[in-house]
């Protein structure tokens, strides 16, 4: 069950953006599992894609035909990964990009194709060609619940969030999507999301916001250190507003892009919060580091420790583990006789050796909480990063060892 995850809301429509769902009968039956959204015409769209060396047929179609055109459709399917499929995955993507160009009337370079789902099967293009007409169709607005339940492997819940804001006296709506239960750790983002807005945005500052929302939220989660070969996230602007152009240097910009960062990153601990066997939400800070990357690398060092992940699942609190994985974390010229630790607001560790006045009860009573804070102070600077996490249950390795069954 997924910790503290709050229903899916209502999620406002974004004008000059449709969405339509559609059951292919790629891997799941009596389920909707094809996800076609249209763009307004003039829409401006920005990406990140995976760093994994094995990035799936659909990421390579996709970053070629965003290079080239603008896009006006993204074509998603959920349940086959097109990914380890070779040359035959790269031309599926393709071919699929192809049919959809030809019933929609736009060049096979304006659509983006996505994927998510088991590696190394190839994508059963025909089973998506028989249900384009229907999903083309069926575009509407409205689209957006069924769309975040569309995308769904592992998850069980959809993921979506919402926001109207008001830049210069004109409403502006930025409504998101994403997937992602397992194979979460982000180098990008592990996962699939969907951004769109109805604000004018001009294409570099339109990427700049995107790279920065993302750094910020789908690049702070993990779940099990896993980065996927399918990883995408995806900004869209409409311009359907009737509004200026937003660019970098606008005050109303930097409102703007506030909204976006905090759209990401409410998607991404949802994200986590419905992590594979999860039943605890973590969040770990670390402050007063020499700078940013060691900061995040002292976090992810505790957030990937199998030791830490089953004590959170035991509500242990085995704080011992935490130590070890910070002298660990390859931080160089470390004094230990700074660090201090804490489970919420119960110090544990103080000048790198157990506090005088911790009580095991009160560890406990942190460690049984559904929601936890683990913060660490170095003593070394001012930096300071935040990484969210989850704990590793019994039921993760069930999932994970029937996931192709």
């Amino acid at each position: 069950m997924p910790v503290a995850c709050p229903e899916l809301p209502d999620l406002v429509p974004v004008p000059g953006v449709k969405l339509a769902s559609a059951a292919a009968g790629i891997r799941y039956k009596g389920r909707d599992d094809l996800l076609l959204v249209e763009l307004a015409e003039g829409s401006q769209c920005a990406a990140v894609f995976t760093r994994n060396a094995f990035c799936a047929a659909p990421v390579i179609v996709a970053k070629q035909h965003l290079a080239i055109s603008r896009p006006r459709y993204l074509l998603i399917n959920s349940g086959n990964a097109n990914a380890g499929t070779g040359d035959p995955g790269v031309a599926a993507a393709r071919h699929s990009c192809g049919e959809l160009a030809q019933k929609a009337g736009c060049a096979t370079e304006q659509v983006l194709p996505f994927s998510t789902g088991v590696i190394g099967e190839p994508l059963p293009v025909e089973r998506i060609e028989a249900v384009l007409e229907k999903a083309i169709n069926g575009l509407s607005e409205d689209g957006w619940a069924t769309a975040a339940r569309t995308i769904m492997t592992t998850d069980t819940v959809p993921k979506g969030v919402s926001r109207v804001i008001d830049l210069a006296g004109q409403q502006v709506v930025i409504t998101g999507i994403a997937k992602g239960s397992g194979m979460i750790r982000p180098d990008m983002a592990t996962m699939l999301a969907y951004i769109a807005t109805d604000a004018n945005v001009d294409p570099e500052s339109l990427q700049v916001c995107l790279d920065e929302a993302v750094e910020q939220s789908f690049n702070r989660i993990t779940v099990d250190g896993d980065t996927s070969t399918n990883d995408a996230c995806v900004l869209m602007a409409s311009g359907a507003a009737q509004m200026p152009m937003l660019s970098l240097d606008q005050p109303a910009f930097k409102l703007f892009s506030a909204a976006v960062n905090e759209v990401c990153r409410e998607l991404a601990q949802l994200i986590v919060r419905d992590a594979e066997g999860a039943t605890k939400f973590v969040t770990i800070r670390i402050e007063d580091g020499v700078d940013s990357e060691e900061c995040l690398r002292v976090g992810y060092t505790i957030a990937h420790s199998p030791l830490i992940k089953t004590a959170l699942f035991a509500s242990d609190p085995n704080w011992g583990r935490i130590l070890a994985a910070i002298g660990r974390a390859g931080i160089k010229d470390l004094d230990t006789h700074c660090v201090d630790i804490a489970l919420d607001d119960v110090w544990i560790v103080r000048g790198g050796g157990r506090d005088p006045d911790y009580r095991e009860e009160a560890g406990q009573r942190v460690m049984s909480q559904e929601e936890i804070l683990i913060r660490v102070r170095l003593g070394r600077g001012s930096a300071c990063e935040t990484v969210w996490t989850c704990d590793l249950s019994h039921e993760y390795v069930k999932i994970n060892a029937e996931y192709r069954s």
